[in-house]
């Protein structure tokens, strides 16, 4: 298999597992409602929580520091199938890390696929792509621009 053909399932496993990510626990559970059964899953690992390292970077590209510590929670499950899902979310929700590694373990498989992503992925990618745009057009209401400097040199 040619290395283009197996960069795209990668790109579109990272696009969903982003999105799972930054779903809510709430927002996981009504989407899956609308899903036919998910299969049995056995844990592998957790859920369990940790604290992971934020780095920052000075101006955004300036050298790297330790900004703080975060809350995360992570778990990986199996399917009878062989399916294996991941998931890290921020948070100490276990039952949140759970749902999104049965979801991209469920993702992996080709015949559910395009099901999950049209009633899960998607509406959640949507729901987040506006909140991130109302975050974004509120700061800039409240951007300053200062004219003033500019003309006094």
């Amino acid at each position: 298999m040619s290395q283009a053909l197996q960069a795209a399932p990668q790109e579109d496993r990272r696009r969903w597992m982003a999105v799972l990510a930054r779903a809510s626990r709430t927002d996981l559970q009504a989407r899956i409602a609308d899903l036919p059964a998910l299969p049995p899953h056995a844990r592998l690992r957790g859920p369990e929580t940790g604290l992971m390292m934020l780095r920052g970077r000075a101006g955004g590209d300036g050298a790297p520091f330790n900004l703080s510590e975060i809350t995360v929670t992570r778990c990986a499950v199996s399917l009878p199938d062989g399916q294996v899902g991941h998931a890290y979310v921020t948070g100490r929700d276990l039952a949140q890390a759970e749902l999104a590694a049965l979801v991209d373990a469920a993702l992996q498989d080709p015949a559910r696929r395009q099901a999950i992503l049209d009633v899960v992925i998607e509406p959640l990618a949507a729901a987040q792509a506006e909140a991130a745009a109302a975050q974004s057009r509120k700061a800039a209401a409240t951007r300053v621009q200062f004219f003033t400097m500019a003309t006094m040199r």
